[in-house]
């Protein structure tokens, strides 16, 4: 992948009806803003219980979307990422609709996780109760069969998504066809999805075991003989990620969001700047994504609390509070077991209505990711700086859905019109046009109420500071021999443009 930021979108949502149409706009309004895109499920039925993260057949680009010509024309122009929906299936896909007609005579019963394969001789409530679930509920489901009977089978997010067996040939063998089709059609990064949860052990977590690390090895052999890059999509300890790291080639940062938000309210750098001392490297960052801003990944570990987090439980009752109330209350209503398809882990509100609003804030933000180590992603609610669908809430029930907005074109184009926005464009073409982004990333030595991060490639340089008290901030960059200086947003655009520089 290309080390300039990329986007994060539904095809549907972003100011398009099909992939033909998406495709026009980032070679249009967004023309050169974004080098990779990573297209959230656009299989089908994209518009599923779980928003295309439930396929039915994930090698079938929904119909109403386009087909995978339209795919490999937009790869054409920009790295493409896609999901591999790792740990589930539809229950009306074809191979479960078989399996319920036909039993242990069905060609794909092999292909699916039962409560007996796991445990032939029964399960005490110690075993089921030590089982890492992300949702308020024990994850297996009733499933009635043709012939009348009923069988418990393993369903890890919600019924619908019945979970597949990946230590069988046919578990293996469905996701390598996968693999296949996403390659032919030009995808050149696979989005590991809920690996986390995919292998199963009688008496264990069921959740980031040695045999997962095991798996996502594999999966990554098998992604590189197709020719396509692995990033791994895992909520968890921070530990986990750094030991996702040394065996995937990209994983997120998903500790960022919660650590900048808690840096602005507490005007502290000092979590962070520990966060930047360890972090990895081969890291796609994020402050914003389709799910929620994501707490476990800043907390000490639900399976082994003596490890801590990298924050304390009572700051991120502080973080999370603090959202509520800059959000007006929005965030606690979108929040919490009773949401539909939540996890319980995650606050469910736009980035800059966290912020309360608060535009320099937001654009700083934006700032520390694109300064922070890796590949940085801007999900489109956050490239428009959106706030909080209620409306959406209100009609679907999904808490989720106050971050999944619809835009039309109309909309965007007014949207970019923003000064908010045209800023954050700016900062997005001097992250994607300064060379010094492709070396080497440096935590500036500073107190706890400032922050330093500078990125130094042979002769290029680029710097900022930020005084979280005062929210002062500088950005410095070499330029032409000389450095250039902006001391507020408006001036970034000068930082990428031609001409002098000082000194």
């Amino acid at each position: 992948m290309k080390n300039k930021v990329q986007l994060i979108t539904y095809v549907d949502r972003f100011g398009a009806d099909a992939l033909q149409d998406f495709g026009n706009l980032l070679t249009g309004e967004l023309q050169g803003l974004f080098s990779g895109v990573h297209l959230l499920p656009f299989f089908y039925p994209f518009d599923g219980a779980d928003t295309g993260f439930d396929p039915i057949d994930h090698t079938r680009v929904d119909e109403r979307l386009g087909n995978w010509d339209d795919v490999l024309a937009i790869s054409r122009h920009t790295n493409v990422i896609a999901d591999l929906i790792v740990n589930h299936i539809s229950s009306d896909s074809p191979q479960f609709q078989d399996y319920l007609t036909f039993g242990d005579e069905s060609e794909h019963a092999d292909l699916f996780v039962s409560f007996d394969g796991i445990f032939p001789e029964g399960a005490t409530s110690k075993e089921i109760l030590s089982i890492y679930s992300p949702r308020p509920r024990l994850p297996f489901s009733i499933k009635s069969f043709k012939d009348g009977s009923k069988r418990l089978l393993w369903t890890t997010f919600t019924p619908d998504q019945i979970d597949i067996d990946l230590e069988t040939t046919a578990g293996r063998e469905y996701l390598r066809n996968i693999m296949e089709t996403f390659a032919a059609s030009g995808i050149s990064v696979l989005r590991l999805d809920a690996i986390g949860y995919a292998i199963k052990r009688r008496g264990a977590s069921c959740f980031m075991l040695p045999e997962t690390f095991d798996l996502i090895r594999q999966l990554s052999n098998d992604a590189h003989e197709f020719g396509m890059d692995v990033l791994v999509e895992v909520h968890s300890h921070y530990s986990k990620q750094i030991e996702v790291a040394k065996v995937a080639d990209w994983v997120y940062d998903f500790a960022l969001p919660p650590l900048i938000l808690h840096s602005l309210f507490s005007r502290s750098s000092r979590a962070i700047k520990h966060w930047f001392s360890i972090c990895p490297r081969n890291c796609i960052s994020v402050l914003d994504t389709h799910d929620g801003i994501g707490m476990i990944d800043v907390a000490k570990d639900a399976q082994a609390p003596s490890l801590a987090g990298l924050l304390s439980q009572s700051a991120i009752a502080r973080l999370v509070e603090s959202i509520h109330l800059n959000s007006k209350g929005a965030s606690r209503r979108a929040t919490g077991e009773g949401k539909f398809n939540l996890d319980s882990y995650q606050v469910n509100c736009t980035f800059l209505d966290a912020l309360g609003g608060m535009e320099n804030d937001y654009l700083i933000s934006r700032l520390i990711q694109f300064f922070a180590p890796g590949i940085p992603q801007v999900y489109y609610v956050g490239l428009l700086a959106g706030n909080n669908d209620m409306a959406e809430f209100k009609r679907t029930g999904s808490g989720r859905d106050v971050n999944r907005r619809r835009y039309d074109l109309s909309e965007i184009r007014r949207h970019l019109e923003k000064p908010v926005v045209a800023k954050l464009l700016d900062l997005i073409r001097f992250r994607n046009s300064h060379p010094a982004f492709d070396g080497e990333f440096v935590l500036g030595d500073c107190s706890d109420k400032e922050l330093i991060l500078r990125r130094e490639n042979g002769p290029h340089w680029a710097e900022m500071y930020v005084n979280l008290a005062s929210r002062e901030f500088k950005l410095r960059c070499s330029r032409n021999g000389g450095q250039k200086v902006a001391t507020g947003f408006d001036g970034i655009e000068n930082l990428t443009a031609a001409g002098p520089a000082a000194k």
